[in-house]
Protein backbone atom coordinates (compact mmCIF):
# COMPACT_ATOMS: atom_id res chain seq x y z
CA UNK A 1 0.00 0.00 0.00
CA UNK A 2 1.31 3.28 -1.26
CA UNK A 3 1.59 6.58 0.99
CA UNK A 4 -1.05 8.76 -1.08
CA UNK A 5 -3.77 5.38 -0.17
CA UNK A 6 -2.93 4.97 3.18
CA UNK A 7 -3.22 9.07 3.70
CA UNK A 8 -6.58 8.60 2.14
CA UNK A 9 -7.56 5.91 4.51
CA UNK A 10 -6.58 7.93 7.13
CA UNK A 11 -8.65 10.39 6.22
CA UNK A 12 -11.70 8.93 6.00
CA UNK A 13 -11.52 6.59 9.40
CA UNK A 14 -10.42 9.23 11.45
CA UNK A 15 -10.84 12.58 9.77
CA UNK A 16 -14.37 12.67 8.63
CA UNK A 17 -15.79 11.18 11.76
CA UNK A 18 -13.94 13.63 13.82
CA UNK A 19 -14.59 17.07 11.56
CA UNK A 20 -18.36 15.85 12.20
CA UNK A 21 -17.89 15.55 15.96
CA UNK A 22 -16.11 18.59 15.65
CA UNK A 23 -19.01 20.42 13.71
CA UNK A 24 -21.93 19.63 15.81
CA UNK A 25 -19.49 20.70 18.77
CA UNK A 26 -19.15 23.86 17.54
CA UNK A 27 -22.58 24.33 16.63
CA UNK A 28 -24.12 23.55 19.84
CA UNK A 29 -21.20 25.85 21.64
CA UNK A 30 -22.06 28.63 19.47
CA UNK A 31 -26.10 27.87 20.13
CA UNK A 32 -25.21 28.63 23.91
CA UNK A 33 -24.70 32.23 23.39
CA UNK A 34 -28.61 32.98 21.78
CA UNK A 35 -31.54 33.19 23.46
CA UNK A 36 -34.07 29.94 23.94
CA UNK A 37 -36.40 30.74 21.14
CA UNK A 38 -33.93 31.73 18.33
CA UNK A 39 -31.90 28.39 19.05
CA UNK A 40 -35.22 26.22 18.35
CA UNK A 41 -34.98 28.14 14.63
CA UNK A 42 -31.26 28.14 14.09
CA UNK A 43 -30.49 24.77 15.32
CA UNK A 44 -31.96 22.97 11.81
CA UNK A 45 -30.70 25.25 9.57
CA UNK A 46 -27.00 24.64 11.44
CA UNK A 47 -27.31 20.87 11.31
CA UNK A 48 -28.62 20.99 7.88
CA UNK A 49 -25.77 23.18 6.78
CA UNK A 50 -23.09 20.29 5.50
CA UNK A 51 -25.73 18.26 3.81
CA UNK A 52 -26.77 21.95 1.76
CA UNK A 53 -23.12 22.34 0.90
CA UNK A 54 -22.65 18.96 -0.17
CA UNK A 55 -25.81 19.39 -2.38
CA UNK A 56 -24.73 22.43 -3.92
CA UNK A 57 -20.74 21.66 -4.76
CA UNK A 58 -21.66 18.22 -5.99
CA UNK A 59 -25.25 18.27 -7.41
CA UNK A 60 -26.24 22.02 -7.98
CA UNK A 61 -22.76 23.49 -9.17
CA UNK A 62 -22.17 20.05 -11.68
CA UNK A 63 -25.91 20.96 -13.05
CA UNK A 64 -25.60 24.70 -14.20
CA UNK A 65 -22.00 23.65 -15.18
CA UNK A 66 -23.15 21.28 -17.53
CA UNK A 67 -26.40 23.71 -18.63
CA UNK A 68 -23.58 26.54 -19.29
CA UNK A 69 -21.15 24.03 -21.00
CA UNK A 70 -23.57 23.28 -23.35
CA UNK A 71 -23.35 26.65 -25.15
CA UNK A 72 -20.08 26.45 -25.65
CA UNK A 73 -17.64 25.07 -28.30
CA UNK A 74 -15.29 21.69 -28.07
CA UNK A 75 -12.95 23.28 -26.04
CA UNK A 76 -14.95 25.46 -23.87
CA UNK A 77 -13.51 28.50 -24.70
CA UNK A 78 -16.56 30.44 -26.87
CA UNK A 79 -20.10 30.59 -26.52
CA UNK A 80 -21.86 29.31 -29.52
CA UNK A 81 -25.33 29.03 -28.46
CA UNK A 82 -27.93 26.42 -29.27
CA UNK A 83 -24.92 25.11 -32.14
CA UNK A 84 -24.74 22.05 -30.25
CA UNK A 85 -28.05 21.78 -29.77
CA UNK A 86 -28.74 22.46 -33.71
CA UNK A 87 -26.05 19.94 -34.77
CA UNK A 88 -26.95 16.91 -32.24
CA UNK A 89 -30.74 17.37 -33.87
CA UNK A 90 -29.19 17.76 -37.54
CA UNK A 91 -27.96 14.18 -37.30
CA UNK A 92 -30.45 11.06 -38.31
CA UNK A 93 -28.40 9.27 -36.30
CA UNK A 94 -29.38 11.03 -32.89
CA UNK A 95 -32.96 10.56 -34.05
CA UNK A 96 -32.20 7.35 -33.74
CA UNK A 97 -30.23 7.56 -30.38
CA UNK A 98 -34.10 9.38 -29.30
CA UNK A 99 -35.93 6.03 -30.83
CA UNK A 100 -33.78 3.24 -29.52
CA UNK A 101 -33.93 5.39 -26.04
CA UNK A 102 -37.80 5.28 -26.24
CA UNK A 103 -37.81 1.53 -27.07
CA UNK A 104 -35.99 0.81 -23.61
CA UNK A 105 -37.74 2.58 -21.74
CA UNK A 106 -41.11 1.48 -23.10
CA UNK A 107 -40.09 -2.64 -23.47
CA UNK A 108 -37.80 -2.62 -20.81
CA UNK A 109 -39.73 -1.01 -18.08
CA UNK A 110 -43.11 -2.11 -19.24
CA UNK A 111 -41.71 -6.19 -19.47
CA UNK A 112 -39.33 -5.99 -15.92
CA UNK A 113 -42.41 -3.98 -13.63
CA UNK A 114 -44.77 -6.76 -15.58
CA UNK A 115 -42.71 -9.48 -15.19
CA UNK A 116 -41.94 -8.45 -11.48
CA UNK A 117 -45.21 -8.23 -10.49
CA UNK A 118 -46.59 -11.81 -12.04
CA UNK A 119 -43.13 -13.12 -10.12
CA UNK A 120 -43.99 -11.73 -6.77
CA UNK A 121 -47.78 -12.61 -7.07
CA UNK A 122 -47.27 -16.70 -7.91
CA UNK A 123 -44.08 -16.63 -5.71
CA UNK A 124 -46.70 -15.34 -2.77
CA UNK A 125 -48.46 -18.87 -3.05
CA UNK A 126 -45.84 -21.30 -2.92
CA UNK A 127 -43.32 -22.43 0.03
CA UNK A 128 -40.17 -22.11 -1.49
CA UNK A 129 -41.15 -18.19 -2.12
CA UNK A 130 -37.49 -16.97 -0.73
CA UNK A 131 -35.80 -19.39 -2.54
CA UNK A 132 -37.74 -18.07 -6.38
CA UNK A 133 -36.85 -14.60 -5.34
CA UNK A 134 -33.38 -15.73 -4.40
CA UNK A 135 -32.80 -17.36 -7.87
CA UNK A 136 -34.76 -13.88 -9.92
CA UNK A 137 -32.34 -11.70 -7.69
CA UNK A 138 -28.97 -13.59 -8.38
CA UNK A 139 -28.81 -11.51 -11.87
CA UNK A 140 -28.25 -8.20 -10.44
CA UNK A 141 -25.37 -9.51 -8.06
CA UNK A 142 -23.54 -9.62 -11.53
CA UNK A 143 -21.69 -6.28 -12.80
CA UNK A 144 -23.40 -5.60 -15.90
CA UNK A 145 -20.17 -5.51 -17.38
CA UNK A 146 -20.04 -9.10 -16.74
CA UNK A 147 -23.38 -9.55 -17.80
CA UNK A 148 -22.87 -8.22 -21.44
CA UNK A 149 -19.99 -10.53 -21.72
CA UNK A 150 -22.39 -13.69 -20.60
CA UNK A 151 -25.00 -12.61 -23.01
CA UNK A 152 -22.43 -11.69 -25.99
CA UNK A 153 -21.43 -15.60 -25.63
CA UNK A 154 -25.15 -16.60 -25.69
CA UNK A 155 -25.93 -14.49 -28.70
CA UNK A 156 -22.80 -15.94 -30.35
CA UNK A 157 -23.36 -16.54 -34.07
CA UNK A 158 -20.85 -19.85 -34.53
CA UNK A 159 -23.30 -22.64 -32.54
CA UNK A 160 -20.38 -23.84 -30.88
CA UNK A 161 -19.73 -20.88 -28.58
CA UNK A 162 -23.78 -18.80 -29.00
CA UNK A 163 -25.94 -20.64 -26.79
CA UNK A 164 -28.84 -19.15 -28.81
CA UNK A 165 -27.94 -20.60 -32.06
CA UNK A 166 -26.92 -23.68 -30.68
CA UNK A 167 -30.28 -23.76 -29.38
CA UNK A 168 -32.50 -23.05 -32.63
CA UNK A 169 -30.00 -25.20 -34.48
CA UNK A 170 -31.69 -28.23 -32.47
CA UNK A 171 -34.92 -27.75 -34.34
CA UNK A 172 -32.82 -27.19 -37.62
CA UNK A 173 -33.18 -23.66 -38.12
CA UNK A 174 -30.00 -21.40 -39.51
CA UNK A 175 -27.81 -19.45 -37.28
CA UNK A 176 -28.80 -15.77 -36.42
CA UNK A 177 -27.16 -12.79 -36.15
CA UNK A 178 -28.40 -11.45 -32.81
CA UNK A 179 -26.73 -8.31 -32.38
CA UNK A 180 -25.99 -6.97 -35.91
CA UNK A 181 -29.66 -6.41 -37.50
CA UNK A 182 -31.55 -3.26 -36.25
CA UNK A 183 -34.34 -3.58 -34.31
CA UNK A 184 -34.03 -6.95 -33.39
CA UNK A 185 -30.60 -6.10 -31.68
CA UNK A 186 -32.08 -3.69 -29.78
CA UNK A 187 -34.75 -6.03 -28.05
CA UNK A 188 -31.81 -8.55 -28.14
CA UNK A 189 -30.22 -5.96 -25.67
CA UNK A 190 -33.51 -5.56 -23.90
CA UNK A 191 -33.69 -8.70 -22.69
CA UNK A 192 -30.27 -8.62 -20.89
CA UNK A 193 -31.58 -5.52 -19.26
CA UNK A 194 -34.75 -7.18 -18.30
CA UNK A 195 -32.88 -10.54 -17.08
CA UNK A 196 -30.79 -8.44 -14.58
CA UNK A 197 -33.02 -6.30 -13.47
CA UNK A 198 -36.51 -8.44 -13.42
CA UNK A 199 -35.01 -9.63 -9.19
CA UNK A 200 -35.20 -6.11 -8.23
CA UNK A 201 -39.03 -5.79 -9.16
CA UNK A 202 -39.65 -8.69 -7.75
CA UNK A 203 -38.20 -8.75 -4.28
CA UNK A 204 -39.96 -4.63 -3.90
CA UNK A 205 -42.88 -5.89 -5.17
CA UNK A 206 -43.22 -9.25 -2.85
CA UNK A 207 -42.26 -6.59 0.15
CA UNK A 208 -44.93 -4.29 -0.97
CA UNK A 209 -47.18 -7.67 -1.24
CA UNK A 210 -46.76 -8.41 2.38
CA UNK A 211 -48.00 -5.45 3.39
CA UNK A 212 -51.83 -6.59 2.35
CA UNK A 213 -54.09 -7.47 4.82
CA UNK A 214 -54.55 -11.52 3.83
CA UNK A 215 -57.65 -11.20 5.47
CA UNK A 216 -59.05 -8.81 3.22
CA UNK A 217 -58.28 -10.99 0.45
CA UNK A 218 -60.34 -14.19 1.92
CA UNK A 219 -62.70 -11.91 2.04
CA UNK A 220 -62.91 -11.29 -1.53
CA UNK A 221 -62.57 -15.18 -2.08
CA UNK A 222 -65.20 -16.29 0.25
CA UNK A 223 -67.74 -13.21 -1.41
CA UNK A 224 -67.34 -15.00 -5.01
CA UNK A 225 -64.66 -12.88 -6.24
CA UNK A 226 -62.43 -14.88 -8.60
CA UNK A 227 -58.33 -14.99 -8.49
CA UNK A 228 -58.41 -12.27 -11.27
CA UNK A 229 -60.40 -9.94 -9.82
CA UNK A 230 -58.67 -10.30 -6.46
CA UNK A 231 -55.90 -9.29 -8.43
CA UNK A 232 -57.13 -6.36 -10.73
CA UNK A 233 -59.57 -5.01 -7.86
CA UNK A 234 -57.59 -5.24 -4.94
CA UNK A 235 -54.07 -6.34 -5.05
CA UNK A 236 -53.10 -3.99 -8.45
CA UNK A 237 -54.55 -0.70 -6.95
CA UNK A 238 -52.89 -1.26 -3.07
CA UNK A 239 -50.23 -2.32 -4.67
CA UNK A 240 -49.43 0.81 -6.96
CA UNK A 241 -47.84 2.94 -4.84
CA UNK A 242 -44.80 0.14 -4.83
CA UNK A 243 -45.68 -0.46 -8.55
CA UNK A 244 -44.77 3.63 -9.25
CA UNK A 245 -41.66 3.53 -7.45
CA UNK A 246 -40.12 0.30 -8.33
CA UNK A 247 -41.59 1.70 -12.41
CA UNK A 248 -39.77 5.31 -11.39
CA UNK A 249 -36.65 3.25 -10.43
CA UNK A 250 -36.65 1.03 -14.37
CA UNK A 251 -37.48 3.94 -16.16
CA UNK A 252 -34.36 5.79 -14.65
CA UNK A 253 -32.49 3.25 -15.39
CA UNK A 254 -33.58 2.66 -18.73
CA UNK A 255 -32.63 6.60 -19.63
CA UNK A 256 -29.36 5.67 -18.02
CA UNK A 257 -28.43 2.38 -19.80
CA UNK A 258 -24.92 2.16 -20.93
CA UNK A 259 -22.65 -0.58 -19.74
CA UNK A 260 -24.72 -3.23 -21.61
CA UNK A 261 -24.03 -1.39 -24.72
CA UNK A 262 -20.59 -0.36 -24.58
CA UNK A 263 -19.62 -4.28 -23.62
CA UNK A 264 -22.05 -6.21 -26.60
CA UNK A 265 -22.11 -3.81 -29.39
CA UNK A 266 -20.46 -0.25 -28.40
CA UNK A 267 -23.31 1.75 -30.20
CA UNK A 268 -22.87 0.25 -33.54
CA UNK A 269 -25.03 -1.65 -35.71
CA UNK A 270 -27.58 1.39 -34.55
CA UNK A 271 -28.17 0.19 -30.97
CA UNK A 272 -26.96 4.02 -29.78
CA UNK A 273 -28.87 5.33 -26.28
CA UNK A 274 -28.50 8.57 -24.87
CA UNK A 275 -26.04 7.68 -21.96
CA UNK A 276 -23.73 5.99 -24.14
CA UNK A 277 -23.82 8.91 -27.05
CA UNK A 278 -22.71 10.75 -24.04
CA UNK A 279 -19.66 8.84 -23.46
CA UNK A 280 -18.63 8.80 -27.15
CA UNK A 281 -19.04 12.87 -27.56
CA UNK A 282 -16.67 13.63 -24.66
CA UNK A 283 -14.29 10.59 -24.41
CA UNK A 284 -14.09 9.40 -27.94
CA UNK A 285 -14.86 12.71 -30.14
CA UNK A 286 -13.80 14.98 -27.53
CA UNK A 287 -16.37 17.57 -27.81
CA UNK A 288 -17.68 18.74 -24.25
CA UNK A 289 -19.89 21.24 -25.39
CA UNK A 290 -21.89 18.53 -27.87
CA UNK A 291 -21.44 16.23 -24.72
CA UNK A 292 -22.99 18.66 -22.09
CA UNK A 293 -25.89 19.06 -24.71
CA UNK A 294 -26.49 15.22 -25.02
CA UNK A 295 -26.72 15.25 -20.84
CA UNK A 296 -28.60 18.62 -20.65
CA UNK A 297 -31.24 15.87 -22.77
CA UNK A 298 -31.04 13.35 -20.42
CA UNK A 299 -31.67 15.28 -17.76
CA UNK A 300 -34.56 17.12 -19.34
CA UNK A 301 -35.59 13.34 -19.96
CA UNK A 302 -35.46 12.00 -16.19
CA UNK A 303 -37.64 15.41 -14.56
CA UNK A 304 -40.78 14.50 -16.14
CA UNK A 305 -40.43 10.77 -14.45
CA UNK A 306 -39.79 12.61 -11.08
CA UNK A 307 -42.38 15.14 -10.90
CA UNK A 308 -44.95 12.50 -11.62
CA UNK A 309 -43.01 10.54 -8.66
CA UNK A 310 -43.38 13.64 -6.43
CA UNK A 311 -46.53 13.92 -7.15
CA UNK A 312 -47.93 10.83 -6.46
CA UNK A 313 -45.98 10.55 -3.06
CA UNK A 314 -47.93 14.35 -2.08
CA UNK A 315 -51.26 12.48 -3.43
CA UNK A 316 -50.54 9.77 -1.00
CA UNK A 317 -49.23 11.82 2.18
CA UNK A 318 -52.81 13.96 1.34
CA UNK A 319 -54.63 10.71 1.44
CA UNK A 320 -53.02 10.15 5.27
Amino acid sequence: MNFGTLAMALVVVIAVPAATAGYAYAVEAGLRFLPEQRRQGFRPWLWLAPGFAFLIAYLIYPTVATFILSFQNRDSTEFVGLENYATLIGRSGFWQILLNTGLWIVFFSGVTVGLGLIIAVLADRVRYESVVKALVFVPLAISFVAAGVIWKFMYDFQATRGTLNAAIGLVGADPQSWLTEWPRNTFMLIVVGIWMWVGFATVILSAGLKGISSELLEAARMDGATELQVFFRIILPLLAPTVAVVATTIVITALKTFDILYVMTGGQYQTGVVALSFYQERFVSHNAGTAAAVAVILLLAIIPVMLVNIRRFQAQEAIR
